[in-house]
């Protein structure tokens, strides 16, 4: 069994009193960090939670979310991030649907899915000195189930292990040269596994250190690193938007790097922030069922602007055509990745499984091509996934939650440019004939249904919706309606 090298316990060892953890309300050590998360353990414990469970946290960014992740991995347990925002019809599926034991959350009316719960305020903090802790989590064991839509606008558990998460954070180590003496600033939310493992398990795994800040804002972005003296944090290209567009004349010679994904950044932005703020801003890509990245531009080596660097230490990727043959270098075709940060699978969902991961390799449904240095450019999407801000919105998860309207006989939902979130979605639906339905009575439907990321900025009521010559609604038809006039 190979070994964890992120484990609070561990760590705490051989960091004992050097800075780990702090937010807005607790500023953490090792040790301190390590006690808060045995002090959490034995609370689960005491609620009947042992090796095998899973812990639903729905929590927004802070320290204690941190603890509660950590605690689960002490007594064997796994854990499953909950969007904070989601509305309760959201939280109740992902709840349900991990078949979590237990939810942390902040309070009486956040949603439970009918099962325990621990308020983040009644979270223990001290050690109880009665309490030993028992097996704790191995290589092979579930650690976590994060939650992605798929083409069936249905949520689906991705299964990430230990050994997943330990290769991953290493692979992160490695590959940004982290050591004791970087610090990152955490500003993207920890239901995401590129913040658990890029701003959390890395700098942990290092000996290093993280800020959890709190809601983003520039403003409190710029103050944090003038404040905190960070040497690198994570974003999405909305992040960078809205930076580049402030004034604030901020001290960032703390910062190292930074890393760019969820999102594909422009050229132009990615060039602009740089000479904005003198700052090295590396582009990466990856996927949850890949846990979290697969590529990336090094912050030391060549990085070529356009691409999302060459496959991470361990990582194989690869173009395969249409039938799954190797395409040609330099030829357009699906990105698969190999390596063992591949998946365990989807939850409860076998054929899907079988049909993402074939033969060891990570369909990823993103369509790519290589250049002879092992550099991948991405070209489209084959799924009509929509990222706005950073964040995966799934179409038909829209379209399913307004046909669950009485009126609507049938929806498409679009992607559209956007000058800051990069895309927002755009539905365009059909009502039932004498249904005079209107586009705000829909929003107020979607509203108690959807998480507001996903809520469509505009909702066309139209007679009927185009169609290709086999008869499938024609989207790339109905996105050619926002793409910017051609100028002669």
């Amino acid at each position: 069994m190979s070994h964890i090298g992120y484990f609070a316990w561990d760590r705490a060892a051989q960091r004992a009193d050097a800075p780990c953890l702090r937010d807005d309300r607790l500023d953490l050590t090792y040790r301190q960090f390590a006690e808060r998360v045995d002090a959490f353990a034995a609370q689960l414990s005491g609620h009947g939670v042992g090796r095998g469970d899973v812990v639903a946290i729905m929590l927004p960014n802070r320290a204690e979310l941190l603890v509660a992740l950590m605690a689960s991995w002490r007594i064997g347990a796994a854990a499953t991030p909950v969007n904070p925002t989601f509305t309760a019809t959201e939280a109740e599926y992902q709840i349900a649907d991990a078949a979590a034991v237990l939810v942390v959350n902040e309070g009486p009316d956040a949603p439970t899915g009918g099962r325990p719960t621990i308020a983040v305020d009644d979270m223990a903090a001290s050690p109880d000195p009665d309490w030993a802790p028992g097996p704790t989590a191995g290589a092979g064991d579930l650690a976590l189930l994060i939650y992605t839509s798929g083409s069936t606008g249905r949520p689906k558990g991705v299964m990430l292990s230990h050994e997943n998460l330990q290769f991953m954070s290493s692979s992160m180590v490695q590959h940004f040269s982290l050591t004791a003496d970087d610090h990152c600033l955490l500003i993207l939310p920890l239901f995401h596994v590129n913040a658990i493992c890029v701003s959390f398990l890395a700098p942990m795994l290092a000996g290093g250190q993280l800020s959890v800040t709190g809601r983003f804002s520039p403003a409190r972005f710029f103050d944090d690193v003038a404040r905190l003296r960070p040497t690198y944090f994570s974003a999405v290209p909305t992040i960078y938007a809205l930076l580049v567009s402030q004034d604030a004349d901020t001290d960032l010679s703390s910062l190292r790097f930074a890393v760019c994904g969820a999102a594909p950044i422009s050229k132009e932005l990615l060039d602009r922030a740089e000479q904005r703020f003198g700052l090295v801003i590396v582009e990466g890509y990856g996927l949850t069922e890949g846990t979290c990245a697969s590529a990336c531009n090094p912050p030391g080596g060549v990085r070529k602007l356009g691409t999302v660097g060459p496959a991470l230490p361990g990582q194989t990727i690869a173009i395969v055509d249409e039938s799954g043959a190797p395409a040609p270098m330099g030829t357009v075709g699906e990105v698969v990745i190999r390596g063992a940060n591949v998946m365990r699978g989807y939850l409860g969902r076998p054929d899907e499984t079988e049909r993402t991961v074939v033969d060891g390799w990570l369909h990823t449904g993103d369509v790519g091509r290589l250049d002879e240095d092992g550099y991948l450019t991405l070209v489209d999407r084959i799924k009509d996934m929509i990222i706005r801000g950073g964040e995966n919105i799934y179409p038909k998860e829209i379209e399913n939650a307004l046909a669950t309207h009485d009126d609507v006989l049938e929806a498409a939902v679009i992607g559209a440019p956007h000058d800051v979130y990069g895309e927002v979605p755009v539905a365009y639906v059909v009502a039932y004939p004498d249904s005079p339905v209107t586009d705000d009575q829909l929003d107020d439907h979607l509203r108690d249904r959807l998480t507001k990321a996903k809520l469509p900025v505009a909702i066309h009521i139209v007679d009927a919706l185009p169609r290709n010559p086999v008869g499938k609604i024609d989207k790339p038809g109905l996105r050619s309606r926002h793409r910017p006039a051609a100028v002669n």
